[in-house]
């Protein structure tokens, strides 16, 4: 109990603290107004075909890349993350704003490129900022992962109210009030940042020498976390994206039925992100990375059988644990590739996750649309076991007596 108390007594003493947590909370909340419901807007509003969908996804996710890839550089050298996350939080409070508004998926894909891409660095953005404040609060480096995993443990906090009210908006204001409640969330972290985040420049950004992420790619330990969590997320975005689909298309269930699904995983992520991150602490990011890509395939193995939409309510108790560690812990990994450039070590984990996202939209339209929504969960277990693979052959390995830490921790 002692180790939790002293870091919640140690996140309340600093204000720089306590207002990051609070912009965790808000991006949690827009992200889960819109999330689980996306692809229901996408074919059912918008009146997309699941291939049209999955190719709309693909082109925001390569523009929302391109963009985070640069500005990512970009908030290293050359500005603050207060600027960043000002545009992050604006772009993303007039891209939901639109979208409330927009039915054509011509309009929506270019709303979507520039506006939603832009939006793609808040998250990225607001980790790096995270780690610098930790970096110079005082704070062990050996505790960062619990840290870290407290913030994403606020946006988890999101997730178990946000899908809950977005689907009551729904059902009473459609779509309209789902995107306006997402855009007020982006509203309320644009005027947090204002008021409370410093505009400082980046810790030890005169002195950063840029590594582009081709260079940063040319690593096999870097490549090979990558790859795997590339085939992790890919198998997570077809997840989410079919979910709601076999829930209601395939199972016969509800769209409440949806946000009660989506609400129990964050509920037990909570518990999860605070004990997954006391055990970071001791140097077991690798072991548990693995371990959580394990519990993956038994996830989407188990998915691909269930007979009711009941079925999937204990199992989100694995998403659960797996979404503690590949979203919270593997961040903190992530970043210590690349020491002195939070920026673009976080955005090199977006970018895992976007390439991913990307992938399993493409990847989702065709399965649905040949083999139906069971083989979607059967092929993400399968892309999981190949993401173990490349994790356990790049594995850290123990460091000798007396030497330095390997990195990314040890396994």
């Amino acid at each position: 109990m002692k180790r939790l108390l002293v870091p919640a007594q140690t996140l309340l003493r600093h204000r720089s603290l306590v207002v990051l947590l609070a912009c965790c909370l808000l991006l949690g909340l827009g992200f889960s107004f819109v999330g689980p419901f996306f692809s229901l807007f996408g074919t059912q509003e918008a009146r997309m075909s699941p291939m049209v969908f999955g190719l709309f996804m693909t082109t925001t996710t390569l523009s929302g890349i391109g963009i985070s890839t640069f500005l990512a550089r970009v908030s290293d050298t050359r500005t603050t993350r207060r600027s960043m996350l000002l545009l992050g939080s604006t772009a993303g409070l007039l891209g939901y704003t639109s979208f409330a508004f927009v039915r054509d998926p011509v309009w929506l894909t270019v709303l979507g490129s520039i506006l939603l891409g832009t939006a793609s660095i808040t998250f990225s953005q607001l980790f790096a900022h995270a780690r610098e404040v930790l970096m110079t609060s005082g704070i062990p480096a050996k505790d960062t992962p619990l840290y870290m995993n407290v913030f994403r443990l606020f946006m988890a906090l999101a997730w178990t109210i946000g899908p809950a009210v977005a689907s009551q908006v729904m059902i009473h204001f459609g779509f309209v009030g789902t995107f306006l409640g997402a855009a007020l969330c982006f509203a309320l972290l644009a005027v947090a940042v204002a008021v409370a985040v410093p505009a400082v420049p980046v810790p030890g950004a005169a002195s950063v020498a840029q590594t582009s992420l081709r260079a940063s790619l040319a690593r096999s330990d870097i490549l090979g976390h990558f790859a795997a969590f590339v085939l992790v997320f890919t198998a997570g975005t077809m997840c989410m994206i079919n979910v709601p689909l076999i829930v209601v298309d395939v199972l016969g269930g509800t769209v409440a039925q949806v946000g009660i699904i989506y609400c129990i995983a964050p509920f037990f992520e909570l518990p999860f992100m605070l004990w997954l991150g006391l055990l970071a602490t001791r140097g077991d990011q690798a072991r548990l990375i693995r371990i959580s890509v394990v519990l993956a395939i038994i996830y989407y193995g188990l998915l691909g059988v269930v007979g009711e939409p009941w079925h999937i309510y204990p199992l989100q108790i694995l998403a659960a644990a797996i979404t503690a560690v590949t979203q919270g812990v593997a961040i903190t990994f992530f970043q210590n590739f690349l020491p002195g450039q939070m920026g673009t070590a976080t955005n090199l984990y977006s970018t895992a996750q976007r390439i991913g996202s990307m992938a399993g939209y493409l990847l989702f339209g065709a399965l649905v649309t040949t083999a139906g929504h069971r083989t979607v969960f059967e092929v993400g277990a399968g892309m999981c076991a190949v993401g173990l693979v490349l994790l356990w052959i790049h594995r850290p390995r123990p460091v000798a007596q007396g030497a330095a830490p390997a990195a990314a921790g040890v396994s």
